[in-house]
Protein backbone atom coordinates (compact mmCIF):
# COMPACT_ATOMS: atom_id res chain seq x y z
CA UNK A 1 0.00 0.00 0.00
CA UNK A 2 1.17 3.52 -0.77
CA UNK A 3 0.94 5.35 2.56
CA UNK A 4 0.29 9.07 2.65
CA UNK A 5 1.89 9.00 6.08
CA UNK A 6 3.93 5.88 6.94
CA UNK A 7 4.59 4.92 10.53
CA UNK A 8 8.30 5.65 10.09
CA UNK A 9 10.64 6.63 7.30
CA UNK A 10 14.35 7.05 6.66
CA UNK A 11 16.24 10.28 7.12
CA UNK A 12 18.79 9.42 4.43
CA UNK A 13 20.54 11.60 1.89
CA UNK A 14 23.65 11.92 -0.22
CA UNK A 15 25.89 11.57 2.85
CA UNK A 16 24.75 7.99 3.50
CA UNK A 17 25.13 7.01 -0.16
CA UNK A 18 28.63 8.47 -0.25
CA UNK A 19 29.64 6.74 2.98
CA UNK A 20 28.46 3.36 1.68
CA UNK A 21 30.21 3.89 -1.65
CA UNK A 22 33.45 4.80 0.13
CA UNK A 23 33.35 1.44 1.91
CA UNK A 24 32.72 -0.43 -1.32
CA UNK A 25 35.58 1.39 -2.98
CA UNK A 26 37.90 0.60 -0.07
CA UNK A 27 37.71 -3.12 -0.75
CA UNK A 28 37.25 -3.96 2.97
CA UNK A 29 33.68 -4.86 3.92
CA UNK A 30 33.89 -6.82 7.16
CA UNK A 31 34.41 -5.25 10.57
CA UNK A 32 37.41 -2.90 10.50
CA UNK A 33 38.53 0.71 10.72
CA UNK A 34 35.13 2.27 9.98
CA UNK A 35 33.56 0.21 12.76
CA UNK A 36 36.27 1.35 15.15
CA UNK A 37 35.49 4.99 14.28
CA UNK A 38 31.77 4.38 14.75
CA UNK A 39 32.36 2.82 18.16
CA UNK A 40 34.54 5.71 19.33
CA UNK A 41 32.05 8.30 18.08
CA UNK A 42 29.10 6.54 19.71
CA UNK A 43 30.90 6.25 23.05
CA UNK A 44 31.81 9.93 22.89
CA UNK A 45 28.22 10.90 22.05
CA UNK A 46 26.94 9.07 25.13
CA UNK A 47 29.80 10.03 27.41
CA UNK A 48 30.55 6.34 27.94
CA UNK A 49 33.86 4.51 28.14
CA UNK A 50 33.27 1.61 25.74
CA UNK A 51 30.94 1.10 22.78
CA UNK A 52 31.06 -2.25 20.98
CA UNK A 53 29.16 -2.61 17.70
CA UNK A 54 27.21 -5.82 17.06
CA UNK A 55 24.89 -7.30 14.45
CA UNK A 56 21.65 -6.23 16.16
CA UNK A 57 20.17 -5.26 19.52
CA UNK A 58 19.01 -8.80 20.25
CA UNK A 59 22.63 -9.93 20.05
CA UNK A 60 23.52 -7.03 22.33
CA UNK A 61 20.97 -8.13 24.94
CA UNK A 62 22.09 -11.76 24.71
CA UNK A 63 25.74 -10.88 25.25
CA UNK A 64 24.83 -8.46 28.05
CA UNK A 65 23.10 -11.24 29.97
CA UNK A 66 26.01 -13.62 29.43
CA UNK A 67 28.81 -11.30 30.55
CA UNK A 68 26.85 -10.34 33.67
CA UNK A 69 26.76 -13.99 34.65
CA UNK A 70 23.09 -14.69 33.98
CA UNK A 71 22.56 -18.42 33.57
CA UNK A 72 20.56 -21.52 34.52
CA UNK A 73 18.56 -21.12 37.72
CA UNK A 74 18.64 -17.31 37.57
CA UNK A 75 15.70 -14.97 37.22
CA UNK A 76 15.85 -11.65 35.40
CA UNK A 77 13.11 -9.06 35.88
CA UNK A 78 11.92 -7.60 32.56
CA UNK A 79 9.01 -5.51 31.26
CA UNK A 80 6.26 -7.27 29.33
CA UNK A 81 5.33 -4.14 27.38
CA UNK A 82 8.33 -4.43 25.08
CA UNK A 83 9.48 -6.21 21.95
CA UNK A 84 9.88 -9.93 22.57
CA UNK A 85 13.68 -9.81 22.22
CA UNK A 86 13.93 -8.16 25.65
CA UNK A 87 12.73 -11.41 27.24
CA UNK A 88 14.08 -13.82 24.61
CA UNK A 89 17.64 -12.74 25.37
CA UNK A 90 17.18 -13.90 28.97
CA UNK A 91 16.01 -17.30 27.74
CA UNK A 92 19.01 -17.52 25.39
CA UNK A 93 21.13 -17.44 28.56
CA UNK A 94 19.02 -20.34 29.95
CA UNK A 95 17.57 -18.10 32.66
CA UNK A 96 13.96 -17.23 33.45
CA UNK A 97 12.41 -13.85 32.56
CA UNK A 98 10.12 -12.57 35.30
CA UNK A 99 7.64 -9.97 34.06
CA UNK A 100 6.97 -6.76 35.97
CA UNK A 101 4.17 -4.26 35.37
CA UNK A 102 4.44 -0.73 33.99
CA UNK A 103 3.75 2.43 35.99
CA UNK A 104 0.43 3.39 34.39
CA UNK A 105 -1.30 5.51 31.78
CA UNK A 106 1.10 8.40 32.14
CA UNK A 107 4.31 6.35 32.10
CA UNK A 108 4.56 3.17 30.01
CA UNK A 109 7.98 2.23 31.39
CA UNK A 110 8.58 -0.54 33.93
CA UNK A 111 7.53 0.31 37.49
CA UNK A 112 10.18 0.43 40.22
CA UNK A 113 7.56 -0.74 42.73
CA UNK A 114 6.66 -3.69 40.50
CA UNK A 115 10.35 -4.57 40.17
CA UNK A 116 10.76 -4.62 43.93
CA UNK A 117 7.74 -6.92 44.30
CA UNK A 118 9.22 -9.45 41.85
CA UNK A 119 12.63 -9.86 43.53
CA UNK A 120 13.37 -13.34 44.90
CA UNK A 121 16.57 -15.09 46.06
CA UNK A 122 17.00 -16.25 42.44
CA UNK A 123 16.92 -12.75 40.95
CA UNK A 124 20.19 -11.95 39.16
CA UNK A 125 19.48 -8.81 37.13
CA UNK A 126 16.94 -6.22 36.04
CA UNK A 127 16.33 -5.27 32.41
CA UNK A 128 14.64 -1.93 31.81
CA UNK A 129 13.33 -0.73 28.45
CA UNK A 130 13.05 3.01 27.83
CA UNK A 131 9.66 2.82 26.17
CA UNK A 132 9.19 5.09 23.17
CA UNK A 133 12.40 6.98 23.95
CA UNK A 134 11.19 8.08 27.41
CA UNK A 135 13.58 7.02 30.15
CA UNK A 136 12.64 4.80 33.05
CA UNK A 137 13.00 6.07 36.62
CA UNK A 138 16.65 5.09 36.74
CA UNK A 139 17.51 6.63 40.16
CA UNK A 140 14.76 4.57 41.82
CA UNK A 141 15.62 1.40 39.88
CA UNK A 142 19.34 1.67 40.61
CA UNK A 143 18.59 2.17 44.31
CA UNK A 144 16.59 -1.07 44.31
CA UNK A 145 19.35 -2.86 42.41
CA UNK A 146 21.98 -1.67 44.87
CA UNK A 147 19.85 -2.70 47.84
CA UNK A 148 19.54 -6.24 46.49
CA UNK A 149 22.98 -6.52 44.82
CA UNK A 150 21.53 -6.82 41.31
CA UNK A 151 22.93 -5.71 37.97
CA UNK A 152 20.96 -3.52 35.55
CA UNK A 153 20.79 -3.82 31.76
CA UNK A 154 19.26 -0.97 29.80
CA UNK A 155 17.35 -1.91 26.66
CA UNK A 156 17.85 1.48 25.02
CA UNK A 157 16.67 0.42 21.56
CA UNK A 158 14.19 3.32 21.55
CA UNK A 159 16.41 5.84 23.28
CA UNK A 160 19.68 6.91 21.61
CA UNK A 161 20.27 10.48 22.76
CA UNK A 162 17.66 10.44 25.53
CA UNK A 163 18.73 11.93 28.86
CA UNK A 164 17.62 11.97 32.48
CA UNK A 165 19.27 14.31 34.99
CA UNK A 166 21.87 15.11 32.32
CA UNK A 167 22.93 11.46 31.95
CA UNK A 168 22.34 9.60 28.70
CA UNK A 169 20.23 6.48 28.28
CA UNK A 170 22.41 3.40 28.16
CA UNK A 171 24.98 4.74 30.63
CA UNK A 172 23.08 4.25 33.90
CA UNK A 173 23.25 0.48 34.27
CA UNK A 174 26.20 -1.86 33.89
CA UNK A 175 25.37 -2.28 30.20
CA UNK A 176 23.25 -0.39 27.66
CA UNK A 177 21.98 -2.00 24.44
CA UNK A 178 20.97 -0.07 21.31
CA UNK A 179 19.22 -0.94 18.04
CA UNK A 180 19.85 0.49 14.58
CA UNK A 181 16.93 -1.29 12.89
CA UNK A 182 15.20 0.49 10.00
CA UNK A 183 12.50 2.13 12.14
CA UNK A 184 14.83 3.41 14.86
CA UNK A 185 16.20 6.91 15.53
CA UNK A 186 19.64 5.93 14.18
CA UNK A 187 19.24 3.60 11.20
CA UNK A 188 21.68 1.18 9.58
CA UNK A 189 19.13 -1.47 8.53
CA UNK A 190 20.39 -4.04 11.00
CA UNK A 191 22.97 -3.43 13.70
CA UNK A 192 23.30 -2.57 17.35
CA UNK A 193 25.68 -1.30 20.02
CA UNK A 194 26.65 -2.37 23.52
CA UNK A 195 27.83 0.37 25.89
CA UNK A 196 29.59 -0.11 29.22
CA UNK A 197 31.99 1.77 31.47
CA UNK A 198 33.51 -1.44 32.84
CA UNK A 199 36.77 -2.53 31.22
CA UNK A 200 36.29 -6.17 32.27
CA UNK A 201 32.86 -6.38 30.66
CA UNK A 202 34.06 -4.67 27.48
CA UNK A 203 36.83 -7.24 27.09
CA UNK A 204 34.36 -10.12 27.47
CA UNK A 205 31.86 -8.51 25.08
CA UNK A 206 34.49 -8.14 22.36
CA UNK A 207 35.43 -11.81 22.73
CA UNK A 208 31.85 -13.08 22.60
CA UNK A 209 31.02 -10.86 19.62
CA UNK A 210 33.47 -12.75 17.40
CA UNK A 211 33.63 -16.47 18.23
CA UNK A 212 35.70 -16.00 21.39
CA UNK A 213 38.76 -15.32 19.21
CA UNK A 214 41.75 -13.42 20.54
CA UNK A 215 42.29 -11.53 17.27
CA UNK A 216 40.09 -10.38 14.40
CA UNK A 217 40.53 -10.67 10.65
CA UNK A 218 41.12 -6.92 10.63
CA UNK A 219 43.98 -7.31 13.13
CA UNK A 220 45.62 -9.94 10.97
CA UNK A 221 45.10 -7.86 7.84
CA UNK A 222 47.00 -5.00 9.49
CA UNK A 223 49.80 -7.33 10.54
CA UNK A 224 49.01 -6.94 14.26
CA UNK A 225 48.48 -10.68 14.64
CA UNK A 226 49.29 -13.78 12.60
CA UNK A 227 47.08 -16.35 14.35
CA UNK A 228 44.51 -16.56 17.13
CA UNK A 229 43.31 -18.61 20.03
CA UNK A 230 39.68 -19.28 20.97
CA UNK A 231 39.23 -18.66 24.69
CA UNK A 232 35.43 -18.59 25.04
CA UNK A 233 32.33 -19.97 23.35
CA UNK A 234 31.54 -16.88 21.31
CA UNK A 235 29.14 -15.99 18.52
CA UNK A 236 29.17 -14.38 15.11
CA UNK A 237 27.62 -11.11 16.27
CA UNK A 238 29.83 -8.78 14.24
CA UNK A 239 28.62 -5.71 12.40
CA UNK A 240 30.08 -4.84 8.96
CA UNK A 241 31.73 -1.73 7.54
CA UNK A 242 28.76 -0.71 5.40
CA UNK A 243 26.46 -0.49 8.40
CA UNK A 244 29.10 1.24 10.49
CA UNK A 245 29.60 3.82 7.74
CA UNK A 246 25.86 4.49 7.66
CA UNK A 247 25.88 4.65 11.46
CA UNK A 248 28.56 7.33 11.52
CA UNK A 249 26.52 9.58 9.23
CA UNK A 250 23.31 8.89 11.13
CA UNK A 251 25.01 9.64 14.43
CA UNK A 252 25.86 13.12 13.15
CA UNK A 253 22.17 13.67 12.41
CA UNK A 254 20.87 12.16 15.64
CA UNK A 255 20.57 15.31 17.74
CA UNK A 256 18.77 17.28 15.02
CA UNK A 257 16.53 14.35 14.14
CA UNK A 258 15.59 13.79 17.78
CA UNK A 259 14.84 17.50 18.11
CA UNK A 260 12.47 17.30 15.13
CA UNK A 261 10.82 14.22 16.65
CA UNK A 262 10.24 16.16 19.90
CA UNK A 263 8.79 19.11 17.98
CA UNK A 264 6.31 16.86 16.22
CA UNK A 265 5.46 15.12 19.49
CA UNK A 266 4.81 18.43 21.23
CA UNK A 267 2.49 19.54 18.41
CA UNK A 268 0.65 16.22 18.52
CA UNK A 269 0.15 16.65 22.27
CA UNK A 270 -1.01 20.22 21.98
CA UNK A 271 -3.67 19.38 19.39
CA UNK A 272 -4.71 15.89 20.47
CA UNK A 273 -5.18 17.06 24.07
CA UNK A 274 -8.16 19.07 22.80
CA UNK A 275 -9.93 15.88 21.72
CA UNK A 276 -11.90 13.49 23.82
CA UNK A 277 -11.77 9.71 23.93
CA UNK A 278 -8.01 9.32 24.34
CA UNK A 279 -5.10 10.02 26.69
CA UNK A 280 -1.48 10.90 25.96
CA UNK A 281 1.24 9.03 27.88
CA UNK A 282 4.50 10.73 28.87
CA UNK A 283 3.02 14.22 28.64
CA UNK A 284 4.90 15.39 31.73
CA UNK A 285 7.84 13.01 31.54
CA UNK A 286 11.10 14.34 33.04
CA UNK A 287 14.34 14.53 31.13
CA UNK A 288 15.02 14.76 27.41
CA UNK A 289 13.20 12.20 25.28
CA UNK A 290 14.48 10.57 22.11
CA UNK A 291 10.81 10.65 20.98
CA UNK A 292 11.04 7.35 19.16
CA UNK A 293 7.31 6.60 19.35
CA UNK A 294 4.15 8.61 19.79
CA UNK A 295 1.70 6.33 21.64
CA UNK A 296 -1.89 7.29 22.37
CA UNK A 297 -4.36 5.40 24.57
CA UNK A 298 -7.91 5.15 23.30
CA UNK A 299 -10.64 5.28 25.91
CA UNK A 300 -11.80 1.86 27.07
CA UNK A 301 -15.05 2.17 25.10
CA UNK A 302 -13.35 2.84 21.76
CA UNK A 303 -13.06 0.07 19.18
CA UNK A 304 -9.33 0.00 18.48
CA UNK A 305 -9.34 -2.27 15.44
CA UNK A 306 -11.99 -0.12 13.77
CA UNK A 307 -9.92 2.99 14.47
CA UNK A 308 -6.77 1.41 13.01
CA UNK A 309 -8.61 0.23 9.88
CA UNK A 310 -10.15 3.66 9.38
CA UNK A 311 -6.77 5.36 9.70
CA UNK A 312 -5.29 2.90 7.22
CA UNK A 313 -8.13 3.64 4.79
CA UNK A 314 -7.03 7.28 4.94
CA UNK A 315 -3.47 6.23 4.04
CA UNK A 316 -2.10 6.66 7.56
CA UNK A 317 -0.11 3.76 8.95
CA UNK A 318 -0.37 3.02 12.67
CA UNK A 319 0.87 0.21 14.88
CA UNK A 320 0.56 -1.29 18.37
CA UNK A 321 3.49 -1.24 20.80
CA UNK A 322 3.25 -3.92 22.08
CA UNK A 323 1.31 -7.14 22.49
CA UNK A 324 2.43 -8.11 26.02
CA UNK A 325 5.23 -10.68 25.94
CA UNK A 326 3.82 -12.65 28.87
CA UNK A 327 0.67 -13.39 26.86
CA UNK A 328 2.48 -14.99 23.90
CA UNK A 329 2.03 -18.76 23.64
CA UNK A 330 5.71 -19.47 24.26
CA UNK A 331 5.72 -17.59 27.55
CA UNK A 332 2.35 -18.85 28.74
CA UNK A 333 3.45 -22.44 28.30
CA UNK A 334 6.83 -21.90 29.95
CA UNK A 335 6.14 -19.49 32.78
CA UNK A 336 2.35 -19.39 33.03
CA UNK A 337 0.62 -16.04 32.69
CA UNK A 338 1.25 -13.55 35.51
CA UNK A 339 -1.35 -10.89 36.15
CA UNK A 340 -0.01 -7.48 35.10
CA UNK A 341 -3.08 -5.24 35.30
CA UNK A 342 -1.62 -2.01 33.93
CA UNK A 343 0.27 -3.70 31.10
CA UNK A 344 -2.76 -5.73 30.07
CA UNK A 345 -5.20 -2.82 30.20
CA UNK A 346 -2.95 -0.42 28.32
CA UNK A 347 -1.91 -2.97 25.70
CA UNK A 348 -5.57 -3.23 24.65
CA UNK A 349 -5.88 0.54 24.19
CA UNK A 350 -2.51 1.65 22.77
CA UNK A 351 -2.11 2.90 19.20
CA UNK A 352 1.15 4.29 17.83
CA UNK A 353 0.88 7.26 15.45
CA UNK A 354 3.41 8.09 12.72
CA UNK A 355 6.56 9.85 13.91
CA UNK A 356 9.81 10.39 12.02
CA UNK A 357 12.12 13.36 11.45
CA UNK A 358 11.36 13.88 7.73
CA UNK A 359 7.62 14.07 8.43
CA UNK A 360 6.38 17.42 7.07
CA UNK A 361 3.87 19.75 8.71
CA UNK A 362 1.09 18.82 6.27
CA UNK A 363 1.49 15.14 7.16
CA UNK A 364 1.36 15.96 10.87
CA UNK A 365 -1.86 17.94 10.38
CA UNK A 366 -3.37 15.14 8.30
CA UNK A 367 -2.74 12.67 11.13
CA UNK A 368 -4.30 15.00 13.72
CA UNK A 369 -7.42 15.66 11.61
CA UNK A 370 -7.78 11.98 10.82
CA UNK A 371 -7.51 10.99 14.49
CA UNK A 372 -10.23 13.53 15.33
CA UNK A 373 -12.63 12.26 12.67
CA UNK A 374 -12.02 8.53 13.06
CA UNK A 375 -11.96 8.57 16.85
CA UNK A 376 -15.38 10.19 16.89
CA UNK A 377 -16.62 7.49 14.52
CA UNK A 378 -15.48 4.53 16.65
CA UNK A 379 -16.61 5.93 19.99
CA UNK A 380 -20.22 6.78 19.08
Amino acid sequence: MEWQVPLSDLSYGEEEYRAALDVLESGWLTMGAVTERFERAFAECLGGRHAIAVSNATAALHVANLVLGVGPGDEVIVPSLSFVATANAVKYANATPVFADIRGEEDLCISPEAIRAKITPRTKAIVVMHYGGYMCDMPAILAIAKEHDLTVIEDAAHAPGAELNGKKAGTWGEIGCFSFFSNKNLVTGEGGMIVTDRDDLAEQIRLLRSHGMTSLTWDRHRGRAHSYDVVALGYNYRIDELRSALGLVQLEKLADNNRRRRTISEHYRSELAKLGFLSLPHSSHPGLSAAHLFPVLLDAGAERQGFIKSMHARGIQTSVHYPPIHQFSLYRQDEGSPYLPMTEQIALREVTLPLYPTMNDAQVELVIKSVDRELARVTT
